[in-house]
């Protein structure tokens, strides 16, 4: 995800709810560093796997060998793992995660490349077949991006819908208001994927809790009933300002510590985002897209 025009955070119009997170004036920077290991080490729903080292990007065919790794590092603090792609070796995500007892939110990447579909939707349907998938996300922002129209994206919903065993929840991951705007995505997915993210609309670090729980209610509402799943959300630890958004270690420390208290509290379901820094994301999204990961590039713990 990154910066949507039009979409800013409004201080005016913020809801406030109960729960404001955690008053974090009296810690000094090493008592957040442990607050922040202590919140990673009680564990995580989920979180979203960083499938790129430095020199690599998407296109290159990623080994089993190196998925296997970084799910190893990840599997003590996650129940969970993500995935974006069924292709160029993303397909080792859900089958590796599967043997190590970790469920799977896997999804198709979905472009203007209806060839590459092609390719994302039948590796989808066969590892859910297999039964490597636990939940299955036909495309991510390809509304956003422009990618596709409604009816296009709705007609590769259908068919890995009608294609994977019924047991296997489908759904679209978006902008969370993408499904207020388009009531057609709720009506053909059993399960609501919203990406959050309160620093892509300029927020302030202060009040990013309560605008992250004032996305997620506004995807609750469009559910219509249907279970909702935060499929990102995060903070990066450097990089260039985003209007009211600073990055920073202090920043990314608290944000993820206020969030998984949340989501933990109120039983949400939460992927964040990252798992590891992806120096390739520099291209797309500026200097800060490299720093999003609770590991350093190089499969180190930041904190």
């Amino acid at each position: 995800m990154s910066y949507r025009e039009g979409i800013d955070f409004d201080l005016e119009t913020l809801e406030f709810s109960s729960y404001k997170g955690v008053n974090f004036d009296a810690y000094s920077n090493e008592h957040l560093k442990a607050l922040w290991r202590k919140t990673l080490k009680t564990g995580m729903h989920g979180i979203c796997f960083s499938m790129y080292e430095d020199g690599q990007q998407p296109g290159d065919i990623i080994t089993a060998a190196q998925v296997e790794r970084r799910i190893k590092i990840l599997k003590p603090y996650v129940k969970w793992i993500r995935s974006f792609s069924c292709i160029e070796g993303n397909e080792h995500i859900p089958r590796r995660a599967h043997q190590h007892g970790i469920k799977t939110l896997v999804g198709a990447w979905l472009s203007d490349d209806l060839e590459k579909n092609e390719e994302e939707i039948n590796a989808l349907i066969k590892l859910a077949n297999e039964g490597c998938v636990t939940i299955a996300a036909v495309g991510n922002e390809v509304l956003y991006r422009g990618d596709l129209n409604l009816e296009e994206l709705l007609a590769y919903m259908k068919r890995v819908r009608a294609a994977i065993p019924a047991h296997i929840p489908i759904g679209y991951v978006d902008a969370y208001y993408e499904f207020s705007s388009h009531p057609a995505l709720v009506a053909h997915s059993d399960v609501i994927l919203a990406n959050c993210y309160p620093f892509w609309e300029g927020c302030p670090a202060e009040y990013a809790l309560q605008h992250m729980q004032q996305m997620y209610g506004q995807a609750m509402d469009a559910a219509q009933g249907k279970p909702v799943i935060i499929t990102e959300t995060g903070w990066p630890s450097k990089g260039e300002n985003l209007k009211d958004s600073v990055p920073s270690e202090v920043n990314a420390m608290q944000y993820f510590i206020n969030a998984q208290t949340w989501s933990k509290k109120e039983q949400i379901d939460m992927f964040y985002f990252s798992s590891f820094d992806e120096s390739w994301k520099v291209g797309p999204e500026g200097e800060v897209g490299a720093y999003w990961g609770l590991w350093d590039k190089n499969e180190k713990l930041k904190f």
